[in-house]
């Protein structure tokens, strides 16, 4: 499992013709490099061209090729496709423009990373669909960009899933909490696991159903209210005992 990371470089070109207070024609052209890999092995480097927010000619570097999506766009990227020079040229931005300046980002941040910390815990929901709701926070991490997910018995949880964005803290650090809804059953292994720039691997937590965590929490403050009273009364017998042991008793 690994961390996903979008490094998005936006070069937006726009030209409008306006032939009324709302109406005009609008081009752009946007570049993204997208990567989910520690080692960059996996970027890709993504141009769209869009006409009035359609996308009408797209590279992609695991295409390797210009594809149009519209008549215009199936004509000019034919064109484009036979410059040699062209399309040479999209083809080494993967390396040029995204692997280059992924690193100097990683570079930045490295020494910067702090790993997050992560709870699981069980939370009363009002509503759904599923009698049980489980939270996994994952905070005090920098920078943003985390994944969390939820395993069922080693298997990917993808439905009755439902997160929160990075909230910043206001400190610099950031949190996100993740909800999944769910039917408990005997026997199952409900994990949360976590991913993030600052850990060497990802958090996995499983969830321990044998109790609920407020009856944990009662069990663990009344244990130790047990110990501490047992601290003290051994300690006021050891008082009493030496203070008596002093004494000469008197017959009345």
């Amino acid at each position: 499992m690994s961390l996903p990371r979008v490094l998005c470089f936006h070069l937006i070109l726009m030209l409008s013709a306006f032939t009324g207070a709302a109406n005009g024609y609008y081009w752009s052209g946007w570049r993204e490099c997208i990567h989910s890999s520690r080692d960059f092995s996996d970027m890709v480097y993504i141009i769209n061209y869009i006409f009035n927010k359609d996308v009408f000619i797209q590279f992609n570097s695991t295409v390797g090729e210009f594809v149009g999506y519209t008549e215009l766009g199936v004509y000019n990227a034919d064109l484009w496709n036979k410059d040699p020079n062209q399309l040479q040229q999209a083809r080494a931005e993967v390396d040029r423009v995204c692997k280059h300046n992924a690193e100097i980002r990683q570079t930045a941040i490295t020494d910067k990373t702090v790993a997050p910390k992560v709870k699981l815990s069980s939370v009363t929901q009002a509503g759904g669909r599923h009698p049980a709701v489980l939270m996994c926070s994952a905070y005090r991490f920098y920078p943003h960009g985390i994944k969390v997910s939820w395993m069922r018995d080693g298997a990917v949880v993808k439905t009755d899933v439902t997160s929160t964005e990075e909230m910043p803290n206001g400190d610099w650090y950031y949190q996100i909490h993740s909800h999944l809804e769910y039917t408990p059953k005997s026997g199952e292994k409900i994990s949360c696991a976590v991913d993030h720039a600052g850990l060497t691997k990802p958090i996995i937590i499983d969830w321990d159903p044998s109790l609920p965590e407020s009856e944990r929490n009662k069990i663990a403050i009344g244990a130790s209210g047990l110990v501490l009273g047992i601290i003290i009364a051994a300690a006021g017998l050891i008082y009493y005992k030496k203070k008596s042991s002093g004494r000469i008793l008197v017959p009345t």
